[in-house]
């Protein structure tokens, strides 16, 4: 999988704008800075990732210049209301949850969830989705917390034991170390993993799970806005189609992921 380093001076503003015309220019983007490949952030500080270079692309379609705010995960959709940014595109899943409080763009990606877990683990040969449920209910199980893998462990492993991390990375340190029976990510989160480790650091297990097996993981990776910005919904939602038909989408999904997790969008 390609890993290049993307620099924000193409998110900067334009030089020779009015401080009015640049403030009405620009369009800030929240995004965590911490779940590779989604949004991460490299050695010298600067946001890499598949919404980084998603998130430049569409602002050149909306004739927009970008400004990155990177935001912890639990404060991304408060951060949203009161203004601190414009749009959330931090691998943030489509959920009826979510939807109370926010509006989504059409998604724009979607990739599994999946358990992982330490390849010496007793759990490592579990092969289907029944035989993870049976098993590591009463584990001790780690998940990213305010995520859709939080919410399933609650809804379907009522007995397990959930550690809560504020970032992926923590969870992954306890994972290689074997502080936890098994983890519950995005697929992409385990394959960054590996990649980083250089080894096998964790072992899927079960099967991977969408929307289309659960309810709870939702429909696809979209972009999140304030309810009352119908217009820039309207902006984005033809931004997005614009990318998938000339291809940057598909493009940036197989650079990032190593496969194309790109969503079709209506009207593309």
């Amino acid at each position: 999988m390609i890993r290049r380093t993307l620099g924000l001076a193409a998110a900067t503003l334009v030089i020779g704008m009015t401080a009015a015309q640049a403030q009405d220019d620009v369009l800030r983007i929240g995004t965590e800075g911490a779940y590779p490949p989604w949004n991460a952030t490299d050695a010298s500080g600067d946001l890499i990732g598949f919404e980084i270079e998603l998130g430049l692309a569409l602002c050149a379609e909306l004739e927009r210049t970008c400004e990155f705010v990177a935001q912890d995960w639990d404060g991304m959709i408060p951060a949203l209301l009161n203004g601190r940014y414009d749009l959330i595109m931090a691998g943030m899943s489509i959920t009826e949850e979510r939807q109370q409080t926010i509006t989504f763009s059409n998604g724009y990606a979607q990739t599994p969830a999946h358990f992982a877990a330490h390849p010496d683990s007793e759990h490592a040969d579990i092969e289907t989705t029944d035989h993870a449920l049976d098993a590591l209910d009463g584990a001790v199980i780690g998940v990213q917390v305010g995520t859709i893998h939080q919410n399933f462990i609650t809804d379907h492993l009522p007995n397990a034991e959930l550690r809560f991390y504020d970032t992926q990375d923590q969870l992954n340190l306890d994972l290689v170390a074997g502080r936890i029976d098994a983890g519950l990510a995005d697929v992409t989160a385990w394959i960054d993993l590996n990649e980083a480790e250089g080894d096998e650091a964790a072992v899927t297990i079960g099967e991977p799970m969408t929307g289309v097996d659960f309810e709870v993981f939702g429909a696809g990776v979209g972009v999140g806005m304030r309810h009352d910005d119908t217009e820039l919904h309207d902006q984005v939602n033809a931004a997005l189609a614009a990318l998938h038909e000339n291809g940057t989408l598909e493009a940036l999904a197989q650079e990032w992921f190593g496969f194309d997790a790109s969503l079709e969008q209506p009207g593309s």
